[in-house]
């Protein structure tokens, strides 16, 4: 049986009016995420956008798709790279049986994608089982439908999560963004914080052990990697060099660090993608890289004798980190962010200037684009509410 075939059978139940209409969304979401409806709206939908909410989430999606390749990828290469200078070739756990088919080979990309996989999609799975069931439930609760939201804030938090995280913490995090991030506010469209973000920041202070530290990027038992980000707060670029990464394998992404965030190139890939069918806004993208540039040149002319980081130059702060995710994907998220074009612009600026301050500043935290992106979540309609009021004031003036 066909997944349309079995649509169409289980569809009596769940359509308005069936056994299981409190779940006609959720099973409205699944059909015309994977099948275009007989019936589409030739015009414009919205005010602004002839795109719906379940396109847009698709799109952001569909966004990512080479940001799971390289989380596959990567993850899977850092792993077999770490198991080949240990010279260990068996894991203890589940995936051993699996990886036995393809061996631990870091120049074999058949095995590393296979291996990367086997440390993604378990994160995933548990990120979408969990969080879907919170989506469900409030959805039951309140009577309204369930909508796309959620696949785009899964995606993101799994992608954001270390590769070696222990899956019951995965859930935990998960559950936190959904309902404290967002459904205590009313749900998709009502938050004020990014979703996966706050489901990330939560691990952070709750498990500290599992979301820092040089043992948690490679999924290796034993084996210790640091980040470029943490070699540069220690020794600045030199660090970073004489550990042998070059800035070109940094924009590429291989190096360790978090599952889909490593690659700054496979994050312009998706940027374009959303600017090209004008998902995300160019002006807070913008805003984010110039903030990060003049922030980090302020810094590089200051100078410092005792702290590294303000030596490093704009140039590395884009590809070290989640920088290039978090510009893309999470500061550019329409709901928490600012909603007019000139608070866009100041909102990215906020990102980019608390980012670089977080990093350089702040010797207990190199990595800054999470916070920054929170702490400015709080302020947009705060700086959207003083946009507003000098346009008024201008329009009063000119029609006096």
């Amino acid at each position: 049986m066909s997944a349309r075939e079995f649509l169409d059978k289980i569809e009596p139940h769940f359509t308005k009016g069936g056994k299981y209409e409190k779940y006609f969304g959720l099973y409205e979401m699944v059909d015309t995420f994977m099948y275009t409806p007989p019936t589409v709206t030739r015009g414009k939908t919205h005010i602004r956008d002839g795109n719906d909410l379940k396109r847009t989430m698709t799109f952001v999606v569909i966004a990512t798709f080479f940001c799971v390749l390289m989380a596959l990828y990567n993850t899977g290469y850092q792993a077999n790279h770490a198991m080949e200078v240990m010279k260990i070739d068996k894991i203890d756990n589940w995936r051993n049986i699996f990886m036995q088919l393809f061996g631990f080979n870091p120049s074999n990309p058949l095995s590393n994608i296979m291996h990367g996989a086997l440390y993604f999609f378990p994160i995933y799975i548990v990120t979408l089982a969990v969080g879907g069931v919170w989506e469900v439930l409030f959805a039951t609760v309140r009577g309204h439908e369930v909508n796309e939201g959620f696949l785009v804030s899964s995606m993101l938090y799994a992608l954001i999560m270390p590769p070696s995280i222990p899956l019951w913490q995965v859930a935990l995090g998960i559950s936190f963004g959904i309902v404290i991030g967002k459904e205590v506010f009313g749900g998709t469209g009502k938050n004020f914080l990014n979703p996966a973000l706050t489901g990330r920041a939560f691990l952070y202070f709750a498990y500290p052990a599992s979301m820092t530290g040089e043992s948690i990027w490679v999924a290796v038992d034993g084996f210790t990697a640091a980040t470029p980000l943490s070699l540069a707060s220690n020794g600045g670029v030199e660090a970073i060099t004489a550990a042998n990464y070059s800035w070109i394998q940094s924009f590429l992404g291989f190096e360790p660090g978090c599952l889909g965030e490593t690659s700054t190139l496979a994050c312009l890939i998706g940027a374009a993608f959303l600017l090209y069918t004008r998902i995300a806004s160019y002006r807070i993208m913008g805003g984010v890289f110039i903030g990060m540039v003049l922030t980090s040149i302020l810094f590089n002319v200051i100078g410092s004798d005792t702290n590294p980081m303000f030596s490093i130059p704009w140039y590395w702060h884009l590809t070290m980190g989640g920088f290039a995710f978090g510009m893309v994907y999470m500061a550019t998220d329409p709901v928490s962010a600012a909603m007019t074009n000139t608070g866009r612009w100041v909102f990215g600026g906020l990102v980019g200037f608390m980012t670089v301050l977080i990093r350089v500043v702040n010797p207990a935290f190199p990595e800054g684009i999470m916070l920054a992106i929170l702490f400015s979540n709080m302020f947009a309609p705060t700086i959207d509410y003083f946009v507003m009021q000098a346009n008024i004031r201008r329009r009063m003036k000119r029609h006096a």
